[in-house]
């Protein structure tokens, strides 16, 4: 077993590749490890299209993760309707939303004195 950092570092890691595997968009890394009272050390936040690439997004996120590290979220809200769904793998939380729910919630903004890292997608 690895550290805590190597660990982290591994599944964010594999939850960016799972997002990628299937085009997700606007991927954002939400450091939230110096702020107090928080829920987990990261989000991870992306969009996708329609409720259909959302779905297909936490699919290839959870393999991604299976395979690589064998390990599941903890838990996962929001398939009935896709809009947004959350995954949570307790230090890391990953956030799927269609662009216009993304907007609105607008979470990277609650979080304005996080450290937020923007993943350059190669598509």
């Amino acid at each position: 077993m690895g550290t805590k950092k190597e660990n982290l570092d591994q599944l964010i890691t594999h939850i960016i590749q799972g997002i990628e595997e299937v085009k997700g968009d606007d991927i954002q890394i939400i450091d939230l490890r110096e702020l107090e009272n928080t829920v987990c050390d990261y989000f991870i936040v992306c969009s996708g299209n329609s409720n259909t690439q959302v779905n297909a997004i936490e699919s290839s996120v959870r393999k991604a993760v299976s395979k690589a590290l064998h390990d599941k979220p903890w838990h996962v809200e929001g398939l009935e309707n896709s809009q947004w769904v959350l995954m949570d793998y307790v230090n890391v939380v990953v956030h799927v939303f269609q662009k216009q729910i993304r907007e609105y919630y607008d979470i990277e903004s609650l979080w304005g004195d996080a450290k937020i890292t923007s993943v350059q997608s190669n598509y």
